[in-house]
C-alpha cells in the first residue's frame, strides 16, 4: 500500500534529481534534495488538512487531485507563480520576467522580495480564516478542552471569525506603515497593497469556502434521505458505504483545495529563495517536494489515519493558525524557514501523541 501510494513519488524524485545534475552538476542535487526536504517539512499540516477534505470525494475526484492537482500545485504555484508575481510588481510582462529569472537571477530575487508583503497578507489572511472557523465550531471531540470549549461558545456569535481577521489585517497594515514610514517613507504605499491583498484573500477564502459549503450541504441533505435505505442494507448484512462527494461539490471542494495548497505554498516558495535564486532547481525541489505531500495525503486517507488518531486534525489547524501570523509578521521581520517548518511539525507531534495516548486509555478501559 505504501509503495503503491507512493510510487509516482518516487519516480518524479528520481527524474528531479537526474533532472538537477544534467542542469548544474553534482551541487544543483544538494539544492534540489534540501528544497524537497523543506517543502514536506513546511507542508506536512497541509497534507493533514487535505486529507480531512478529501475523504469526503469519491474515488474519481481523489485520482484528479493527484493527477491534474499535481500539475496545478507543481507548475502553477512552484514554476509560474514566482514568476507571475514578478511580473506584476515590478510590471513586466511574463516572458520579461521569465528572461529576467534565468539572466538577471539576484535582480530577480530582489523583486520577489518586494512582492512579499502582498503575498504573505493573501496568504495569511486565508489560512487565518480556516483555523479561526475551526477553533469557533463546537466539536463533539476536543484535544486542548480547557482552550476548544469557551472558543466554541463565543463562535455562537455570527461573523466572529471576519470581525477578528479584519482586526488583526488592520493591525498588521498600519503596523507594516509605521514602520515603512520611520524608515523614510520609502514603503509607505505597502501598508495599503497589504490590505488589499489581505481583503482579497479574505474574499477568496468567502468565495470558495461558500461555494463549497453550499455543495456539500446539498450532499449532506442527500445524504440524510439516503440513511434509511444504508441502516436497512447494514441489518441485512450488507455493509452500508457513505455518499461521497461528487459532481459540482466535489467540484469546488476541489477548488478549495488547489486555494488551500496555494496559501500554504507561499512560505515554501519565499522560503527556497533563502536556497536559491534560480527558478530551474527551485521548481524541480518544489515540485518533488509538492508531490510526497500529495501521496501523504492520499495516504492519510486510504488508511483512515485521521479516524485512527483524532487530534490529528487539530494540531494541524493550530499550526494553520502560527503559519498565518508568522506570514503576517514576516510582512515587516524575517522569520527563519526552520523555525516555520518546527512550529507545524511540533503541533503535529503533539496531537499525534495525544492520540495515540487517548486509544491506549480507551483500549485499557475496555
Amino acid at each position: 500500500m505504501l509503495v503503491k501510494t507512493f510510487r509516482w513519488a518516487f519516480a518524479v524524485t528520481a527524474l528531479g534529481l537526474a533532472a538537477g545534475v544534467l542542469y548544474d552538476g553534482w551541487t544543483a542535487l544538494g539544492i534540489v534534495a534540501i528544497l524537497s526536504v523543506l517543502e514536506v517539512s513546511l507542508s506536512f499540516d497541509n497534507a493533514v488538512i487535505n486529507a480531512g477534505i478529501l475523504k469526503k470525494m469519491n474515488a474519481f475526484w481523489q485520482r484528479i487531485f493527484l493527477t491534474v492537482g499535481i500539475v496545478i500545485a507543481v507548475f502553477g504555484m512552484r514554476l509560474v507563480f514566482p514568476v507571475v508575481i514578478v511580473a506584476v510588481s515590478a510590471r513586466l510582462s511574463p516572458w520579461s520576467a521569465v528572461h529576467l529569472a534565468l539572466t538577471d537571477k539576484d535582480r530577480y530575487q530582489e523583486l520577489v522580495t518586494d512582492a512579499h508583503p502582498s503575498i504573505a497578507a493573501f496568504g495569511g489572511m486565508f489560512l487565518l480564516m480556516i483555523f479561526l472557523d475551526f477553533i469557533f465550531e463546537d466539536r463533539d471531540i476536543k484535544w486542548l478542552a480547557w482552550l476548544e470549549r469557551p472558543l466554541a461558545k463565543l463562535g455562537r456569535i455570527d461573523m466572529l471569525s471576519v470581525c477578528i481577521a479584519l482586526i488583526v489585517l488592520l493591525v498588521s497594515a498600519t503596523t507594516f506603515g509605521a514602520h515603512a514610514h520611520q524608515h523614510g517613507g520609502t514603503h509607505a504605499d505597502k501598508a495599503e497593497t497589504v490590505l488589499l491583498a489581505g481583503v482579497a484573500g479574505l474574499i477568496t477564502y468567502m468565495v470558495v469556502g461558500g461555494l463549497s459549503g453550499f455543495f456539500e450541504q446539498r450532499l449532506e441533505d442527500e445524504e440524510e434521505r439516503e440513511q434509511a435505505a444504508e441502516e436497512t442494507a447494514e441489518r441485512a448484512g450488507r455493509p452500508g458505504s457513505p455518499v461521497k462527494l461528487a459532481g459540482k461539490a466535489a467540484f469546488f471542494m476541489f477548488l478549495y483545495l488547489e486555494v488551500l495548497d496555494a496559501s500554504f505554498s507561499f512560505d515554501g516558495v519565499i522560503g527556497a529563495f533563502a536556497i536559491t535564486n534560480d527558478i530551474v532547481l527551485m521548481a524541480l525541489g518544489l515540485g518533488i517536494g509538492a508531490m510526497y505531500v500529495r501521496s501523504l495525503t492520499v495516504y492519510l486517507v486510504r488508511q483512515g489515519t485521521l479516524d485512527d488518531y483524532v487530534y490529528l486534525e487539530h494540531g494541524a489547524h493550530y499550526a494553520i493558525g502560527a503559519l498565518s501570523l508568522i506570514l503576517l509578521v514576516t510582512i515587516q521581520y524575517e522569520i527563519n524557514e526552520i523555525v516555520t517548518g518546527l512550529v507545524g511539525v511540533v503541533l503535529i507531534g503533539a496531537s499525534f501523541w495525544s492520540s495515540v495516548r487517548r486509544n491506549r486509555a480507551l483500549s485499557d478501559a475496555s
